[in-house]
């Protein structure tokens, strides 16, 4: 397979299994670039992106621009908190306005899911979804299972646990997706208040004993607590939570295996990982970051390609 089956990335339950491979592939090759003293190729020289956020994001954000930037790509960015969308200006408005400018492809952060998929039958470009409301975050998923591969050689066949607020989490949903489709099994772990009603329904098993998920898994994505997210207590306290749900380096070091921590950032160090363990070998926290800027170069390479 040389192209990918979409032409736009709106979540990864619209993938297959091969695209992601393909995504992977094009991301091994572009790893090596961004590794070399000159980390910039010129195969987009000819594509202008615009990055739009309607929601705050620093790392999201600098990973796709540093990624559109390594391709040679024009770069637009839009923070719509600064812009006419707060005079009531509706999306597909201010997106025209962008896309007037002669702008092949949005990059697009928003707090209302299905914001891309809206947006994509209404706009002539190709539309990233870098995060939109709690439904997905493809990108993330995507960096988190390259990471996972990268480390332990594939993803199939893995026990992955997913600890944290999954009711409020697109990177978990994105995960859950990502991993199934690629063959891993997956466990979800927090507290009942965080679970969607639904969670069991896509594959995955509920285990409510942090231990016991830490015991059982290779991998454990720690998710951070979406304070901004949580419009009412969902747990009594943050200290409670962490004594429940938090990994500090004693728990690590007191299970049958060496297992890897993962965490999609940024960390509230001290509530659902403690410093020395984000900070310890069997951390990839930091090689995810890396490992985003080659996942998103190879989106928006297989993407471009499809732009006629």
């Amino acid at each position: 397979m040389s192209e990918l089956s979409v032409n736009h990335l709106l979540g990864i339950k619209y993938l297959k299994e091969q695209d992601i491979q393909l995504i992977f592939e094009t991301a091994d090759h572009f790893k090596e670039v961004i590794n070399r003293s000159i980390k910039k190729v010129p195969s987009l020289r000819d594509i202008t992106i615009a990055n739009i956020f309607f929601e705050n994001s620093t790392r999201t954000k600098l990973s796709f621009e540093l990624a559109e930037k390594r391709l040679s790509a024009d770069v637009i960015n839009f923070s719509a908190s600064q812009s006419s969308v707060k005079k009531g200006e509706t999306l597909i408005d201010t997106v025209n306005n962008i896309l007037a400018m002669k702008v092949d492809m949005v990059v697009m952060r928003h707090p209302n899911p299905g914001a891309g998929i809206f947006l994509s039958k209404h706009v002539k470009a190709s539309i990233v979804n870098a995060g939109d409301g709690a439904h997905e975050h493809p990108t993330q998923a995507l960096l988190d299972s390259y990471s996972i591969r990268e480390k332990l050689g594939d993803v199939s066949g893995k026990n992955v646990v997913i600890v944290g607020d999954i009711l409020h989490s697109r990177v978990a949903l994105s995960n859950i997706f990502a991993l199934k489709l690629q063959g891993a099994n997956v466990k979800v772990c927090g507290p009942k208040t965080l679970m969607p009603k639904y969670i069991e329904a896509l594959g995955v098993t509920v285990e409510s004993d942090l231990r016991k998920a830490l015991n059982w898994c290779d991998v454990a994505n720690m998710l951070r607590i979406q304070n901004e997210r949580l419009d009412i207590s969902y747990f009594p306290s943050t200290r409670e939570y962490t004594q429940q749900f938090g990994v500090n380096k004693k728990l690590l070091d007191s299970l049958d295996k060496e297992i890897v921590i993962m965490h999609p950032g940024p960390i509230n160090r001290g509530v659902e990982i403690t410093s020395d363990v984000a900070d310890s070998k069997q951390s990839i926290i930091l090689n995810q970051v890396e490992n985003g800027v080659a996942i998103r170069m190879a989106v928006i390479y297989l993407l471009a390609s499809k732009i006629k």
